[in-house]
């Protein structure tokens, strides 16, 4: 190769490497021009506004409109049922024929924490310290969170703390509802929170201040022995006197156990007519009346409390009867006469498995 030719050779390649030095040069200009620009802004440009001042979306107005609406349709209820309930109780309270005594009740919560409630019928027309007609352990507000309704026959023989042995409903003529509460605690392994004792009168007003048309309930049989007004067997309507009388019969071969089933039954069918909006309405007015008539220590706000609970029961109750099936047995004592001699252990199970459901 000649001198000439080697000189060509090397001035080439010192071109060639400044121009590559050029375009890189270039490029990194060129990059640091666009970075430059998209950190930049032009003057005439307003600041970004603060996420403060930004506007909210129309969806969390609307939901922020729920809310309020809500809350001011609670607050309403709260009122109306406060003032409906203090109403329906001065109502009752100013019936010249009513006869309330309170009771003594040391009332206990159960374990779970669930507020249990004892409900005792009992005739005073009888015009003398009467035993109770009728037993009864309602639940609201345990584990299930609805109704629970637990029916005990009047029969049924215990050990009654301070007397001894004998029928359940004999601790109410004893002792009234403390001893009730007592006797079904030692026996049965049940505490009860709150009380409520009310005569047929109570019922039959009660009745017919909340549903004004009748309860519907499908009568089982014909019935008329002893009876103020006689039943026909069907579907029907029953005031507040004949609902009574069906819930009281037990003049058939069933006795204490069908008047118990149909006891249940009257329960079921007033929680049911729950599904009427009226009746609904119409239920703070008719718990003043009850609370008025009675004598009870429930109070209003526990009663709002369960409100849902309470409106669970037009779907119907739970229900369960003391004793159980196969639980029990005919028998014969001196101080009660005829009894059901049961198996308290197997009861005090059946009512524990049948209350944590």
């Amino acid at each position: 190769m000649s001198r000439m030719d080697r000189h060509k050779k090397q001035k080439s390649t010192e071109q060639l490497f400044a121009r590559k030095t050029i375009e890189k040069k270039n490029d990194w200009e060129d990059s640091w021009e666009e970075n430059e620009a998209s950190h930049s802004r032009p003057a005439s440009s307003p600041p970004p506004k603060s996420s403060f001042f930004k506007k909210k979306p129309k969806k969390q107005k609307k939901k922020h409109r729920f809310i309020r609406c809500l809350v001011t349709f609670i607050l309403l209820f709260f009122a109306y049922s406060g003032i409906s309930f203090f109403v329906g109780q001065q109502v009752a309270k100013s019936d010249a024929n009513l006869t309330v005594q309170p009771e003594t009740f040391n009332g206990m919560k159960s374990a779970d924490g669930s507020h249990n409630i004892l409900l005792i019928g009992n005739d005073s027309r009888e015009g003398e310290t009467a035993r109770a007609d009728t037993i009864m352990v309602l639940q609201l507000d345990g584990p299930a969170k609805k109704p629970k309704l637990i029916s005990f026959m009047r029969d049924t023989l215990v050990t009654i703390p301070g007397v001894g042995d004998n029928k359940i409903n004999a601790a109410y003529a004893y002792g009234g509802a403390e001893l009730v509460r007592t006797t079904l605690s030692q026996n049965f392994g049940i505490d009860t929170n709150y009380y409520t004792t009310v005569d047929f009168k109570t019922f039959e007003k009660v009745i017919d201040t909340l549903f004004p048309s009748g309860v519907k309930i499908d009568a089982e049989k014909d019935m008329s022995k002893n009876l103020e007004v006689p039943i026909k067997k069907g579907t029907q309507r029953m005031d507040g006197l004949t609902l009574l009388q069906y819930a009281r019969f037990r003049m058939d071969e069933e006795g204490d156990f069908g008047r118990v089933r149909r006891q249940q039954q009257v329960m079921n069918a007033v929680f049911s007519q729950l599904k009427n909006p009226l009746s609904l309405v119409k239920l703070p007015y008719a718990a003043g009346k009850v609370m008025g008539y009675a004598s009870t220590d429930v109070s209003m706000g526990f009663l709002l409390k369960n409100t849902f609970s309470i409106a669970k029961g037009a779907g119907g109750i739970d229900r369960l009867s003391v004793p159980v099936e196969n639980s029990w047995y005919y028998g014969e004592t001196f101080e009660a006469g005829s009894v059901l001699v049961v198996d308290s252990e197997m009861n005090r199970q059946a009512i524990q498995q049948f209350l944590s459901k």
